[in-house]
């Protein structure tokens, strides 16, 4: 699919109002989602946010109503790494139909031991991908009663160097943290590809749509006392970086133009438009191992085993 020049260009400062509509921002009280969340905000919509932490979310909220006169924000518990919660937790929106979900919530490991949810499943990839996956499949009727849902996944530019051991996807033979939160992620993008296709063979109104925030930091991130605070020393520090990558403010620009743009591209995603990594967002093709519908099919048929998931339940 071809994009035309943009007309009128993307603003990421003046954002189309999206007013009656119902966001849902998973992990939306820090990180990328936090601003991911602040920014819908500021276009009308009701934005919820997904939190297994309570004071966390709290301390979100206030933080956008500050910042964003007359936000309409609210928070429901959401604990992605305990799958027999999700459905609890999509009925407690109390909604009549979502107009987007972004799939932004995970967990990253940075040493061993590895670690494992209740359900026994590797920890990141139990929380980041499975977790998503299952919840996608309790939002799918509030997201059919949309008149064009789009289901926003947030995957990573650390995926780009990965490839997914389809024999080994909890990591039990050979356990590396950073490769086994990449492969999470790449999950992830594989997931958001193989649910556009699904949804487009099946007449569906909701869309599947690829972002990745590119480079973000907390050292180039404003702060957003108390969800997020930096220092002076901090930001010093950084200002080398900035040529190269940037805040998480700015990371979450991909997935509001996911959110919100009327483009709903196919094989494609949006990412910053500097080598991926910084700057406003553009659509680009997928990187060349994502369109491997073998691995994204033998994926979704594994993640309906761990999960328990009908295979023909989430395209709906």
């Amino acid at each position: 699919m071809s994009f035309a020049p943009e007309d009128p260009p993307w603003n990421v400062a003046r954002l189309p109002r999206a007013d009656g509509s119902t966001f849902l921002v998973t992990g939306g009280n820090a990180g990328i989602g936090y601003f991911v969340a602040e920014q819908l905000s500021a276009t009308g919509a009701t934005v919820v946010l997904g939190s297994r932490n309570p004071a966390k979310a709290e301390n979100a909220m206030a933080s956008i109503r500050a910042r964003v006169p007359g936000a309409r924000v609210r928070a429901v518990r959401m604990d992605l790494a305990d799958l027999s919660t999700l459905r609890t937790a999509a009925e407690s929106l109390a909604v009549d139909r979502l107009d987007a979900v972004v799939l932004n919530a995970g967990v990253a490991l940075d040493d061993p031991p590895r670690r494992e949810t209740g359900e026994g499943h590797e920890l990141m990839f139990g929380t980041n991908h499975l977790g998503h996956f299952a919840l996608t499949r309790w939002l799918m009727p509030l997201l059919s009663a949309a008149p064009a849902a789009r289901v926003v996944t947030i995957g990573s530019f650390a995926a780009k160097s990965e490839r997914l051991d389809l024999d080994d996807l909890q990591s039990r033979k050979d356990y590396r943290p950073k490769r086994a939160y990449a492969r999470s992620k790449l999950a992830q993008m594989y997931f958001s590809l193989e649910l556009d296709r699904r949804l487009r063979a099946a007449g569906s109104t909701v869309a599947g749509v690829l972002a990745h925030p590119g480079g973000a930091l907390d050292s180039l991130t404003p702060s957003r006392p108390p969800v997020h605070v930096r220092t002076a020393g901090a930001r010093l520090g950084a200002a080398p970086a900035a040529l190269l990558v940037q805040g998480k403010d700015a990371g979450a620009w991909p997935a509001v133009r996911a959110v919100l743009d009327p483009a709903v591209p196919e094989g494609r995603m949006w990412e910053p438009r500097v080598f991926g990594l910084r700057g406003e967002p553009r659509c680009e093709p997928v990187w060349h191992h994502l369109t491997d519908t073998l691995v994204a099919t033998r994926l979704w048929d594994a993640s309906c085993d761990l999960t328990g998931v009908d295979p023909g339940s989430i395209p709906g």
